[in-house]
């Protein structure tokens, strides 16, 4: 579903919806030869699982709707200067190939021979112009239109269901190369039906005009059709919309990673679009967004409005080791070698033997998270060869694959079993223990490692904190070495102190290690570590709704408080309201969600009414999760909206840090309107 207006109109209910108010039930799809201005369609050929030679790599290029939606914007001269920009700014040599039109590009009702006609006020020279403009770029042009009778903006174009081939011909004629399908209105008719027609008809008129194209199926994975789709499409969808926003990603991210064996060149999982660049998140969290989609063999479709990107948009989306990543011709996705406590490792095999390994960080804090070569999948070996595909450094290590990961950050590498290692420095790992939280004025003991992890020493090693203008950070012991031998570390300990009229917040502390290889080679590590400057929390019982958190994520909009979640604008939601009750303190959240609260060892109970918010109607599935730091300390079953609120507690005793989780429930977050009602923390 697109959020053209409000989330409540929601996609994945759209053809059971129409078929319910219709009346429609066991509706098949009209045969070919019964379509208006048709041709009879040629029989179909016989349909083995695809080999026809395209997307043997996922397929990389723009699709405007995550930036534009159906918006005056979207238009003619917009989708020339993508094309441009993919050529001025490097993205075509990079590997970025197809200029896709998303929804709102035609008239919404066909001619009166049953043809789809271009909105003349957007394409004022039709669509072949367009695509002829983009392949005078060398590029590939794409297509968007629905397997229903119309598509999904709220305006109602026309949609391809009972015009499959017509419209695939219209297609072809007009220079088409990748078409994405989409499932709205698609009253009930079976989908394999819908999808499987439109095949056959694209197949049909690629053999009349001499043009492939490729087949993107998006009906949001609500049929499993990594399970069936193999030698339907190129590409399906697996998800529903991503949004830009941490909650969302993390999210989809979650429900694409199980799903390895079923990629492969040809076949793609495809956890929809890229949101890098469109404001949403952080770089940190779009450079995990990318390494993400990448080390799971993604499609790499961008969202954003490049002509208005900046320079670090350009430079994410343009980093071709991570892209190499994502292209491997082996074409295996990324599997999941550990997940606890949302340190994930995630190791991708690639052609030449090596492994693309991702260290993804989903808390708000930093982690440690390691594995091994063996544990990736490498051979035994002396040495391996590690390089970091965003620092663009290579380092040797005798085994372990090990960093400090920022809040939402990872670390991407490739390791190799690679002979020549040792002209490359050691790999270093930095860590800081201690000093997440400061209160203002108030000293913190913290303490800095630097340790080898390469088969070689470090030598003259040096280390360095710093934190922002007006902190003051001093070292208690030496912060340099001779030589730091394999699996050894220099320790260092420090005071910082924040001014005492800091404000609560978040703040960068940098940790920098210099030093040589024995071959005298020099070579840096930085790790951005963030802390977060705290008020101890008032005595007695509070509402969290008016208390102060440390952080938030969400998975549509912000977090509300006292209210509930509503649409993605902040403030607003409406009265929390769960099956008919209402409550007028609280928390409104969409899955996924967290809220974390600063409770600095001192808080006993955290209580609350929770549940789905009213504002769904029937829809929406929330579970509710309360963690005292690394545990977690209560939990309900999934919840729906058609059940009363649930009274949940927990004891969080010598907790520092107590984190409200909502997930969604093991299906995906549309519709999850999540309520903390009456949520309290005695301390």
């Amino acid at each position: 579903m697109r959020h053209l207006l409000t989330r409540t109109t929601r996609r994945r209910a759209l053809g059971a919806l129409a078929a319910g108010l219709l009346g429609i039930t066991g509706l098949t799809a009209p045969a070919p030869a019964a379509q208006a201005a048709t041709p009879a369609a040629p029989t179909a050929p016989a349909a083995p699982a695809l080999d026809d030679g395209l997307a043997l790599t996922p397929p990389m290029g723009f699709n405007n709707w995550n930036s534009t939606h159906c918006r005056a914007e979207f238009n003619e001269e917009m989708v020339k200067g993508i094309a441009d920009i993919f050529v001025d700014k490097g993205l075509k040599d990079a590997g970025y190939q197809y200029v896709n039109l998303d929804d709102c590009w035609a008239r919404p009702e066909r001619d009166a021979n049953g043809k789809l006609v271009p909105d003349p006020v957007r394409f004022p020279n039709g669509i072949k112009a367009v695509a002829d403009y983009v392949h005078a770029k060398g590029l590939k042009f794409g297509i968007y239109t629905s397997a229903g009778t119309k598509t999904c903006n709220s305006a109602g174009f026309p949609g391809a269901l009972g015009h499959e081939y017509s419209d695939a011909q219209q297609f072809a004629d007009w220079g088409v190369d990748y078409l994405k399908y989409d499932n709205c209105n698609n009253q009930g008719v079976d989908a394999k039906l819908r999808y499987t027609t439109m095949r056959d008809a694209l197949r049909a008129a690629s053999q009349s005009t001499g043009r492939p194209i490729v087949y993107s199926i998006c009906e949001w994975g609500q049929n499993k059709p990594w399970e069936w789709a193999a030698d339907v499409g190129h590409l399906w969808r697996t998800t529903g919309d991503i949004s830009d926003n941490w909650g969302s990603m993390l999210s989809i991210l979650k429900q694409n990673l199980p799903l390895d064996q079923y990629a492969g060149p040809g076949h793609w999982n495809d956890p929809d679009m890229l949101e890098v660049g469109n404001g949403g998140m952080t770089g940190t969290e779009y450079r995990s967004h990318f390494s993400m989609w990448s080390v799971m063999a993604a499609p790499l479709l961008i969202g954003s409005d490049l002509r208005s990107a900046s320079e670090e948009t350009f430079d994410i989306l343009g980093n071709k080791e991570v892209i190499a990543v994502d292209q491997d011709p082996l074409g295996r996705q990324g599997a999941v070698v550990s997940s606890e406590g949302g340190r994930w490792v995630v190791a991708k095999e690639m052609k030449d033997g090596s492994r693309a390994v991702a260290l993804f960080n989903e808390t708000g804090s930093a982690q440690r998270i390691a594995t091994t070569a063996r544990a990736v999948g490498l051979p035994a070996a002396d040495a391996y060869t590690l390089r970091d595909l965003w620092q663009h450094k290579s380092y040797n290590t005798a085994g372990t694959i090990s960093a400090t990961v920022p809040a939402h950050g990872t670390v991407l590498v490739r390791v190799s079993a690679d002979a020549k290692w040792a002209k490359n420095p050691p790999a270093v790992e930095l860590a800081l223990d201690g000093g997440t939280f400061v209160e203002g004025g108030e000293p913190v003991a913290v303490t800095t490692s630097v340790t080898d992890l390469g088969r070689t020493p470090a030598t003259r090693v040096s280390v360095s904190l710093s934190g922002p203008a007006g902190w003051t950070v001093r070292a208690n012991s030496p912060t340099t070495a001779g030589i730091v031998p394999t699996g050894r570390a220099l320790h260092t300990k420090w005071t910082v102190t924040a001014p005492a009229s800091a404000p609560a917040g978040s703040y960068e502390l940098t940790l920098k290690a210099t030093y040589r290889s024995p071959g005298g080679i020099r070579a840096e590590s930085v790790v951005p570590l963030t802390t977060s400057v705290v008020v101890a929390p008032p005595s007695g019982t509070s509402s969290l709704g008016d208390l102060p958190w440390l952080s938030t994520t969400n998975g549509w909009g912000p977090v509300e408080r006292n209210t509930s979640n509503g649409e993605s604008a902040a403030g607003d939601g409406n009265p929390l309201t769960i099956n008919g009750v209402v409550y007028p303190e609280g928390l409104g959240v969409h899955a996924e969600s967290t809220v974390e609260y600063y409770t600095g060892k001192a808080c006993e109970t955290v209580t609350a009414q929770v549940g789905v918010d009213d504002e769904e109607g029937a829809e929406g599935s929330v579970a509710f999760e309360i963690w005292a730091d690394g545990t977690k300390a209560a939990s309900t079953d999934v919840l729906t909206n058609a059940q009363a609120a649930q009274a949940l507690s927990a004891d969080v005793s010598g907790a520092q840090v107590v984190r409200l989780v909502a997930t969604d429930g093991g299906d995906d977050i549309t519709s999850d309107h999540g309520d903390w009602a009456d949520a309290r923390l005695t301390c």
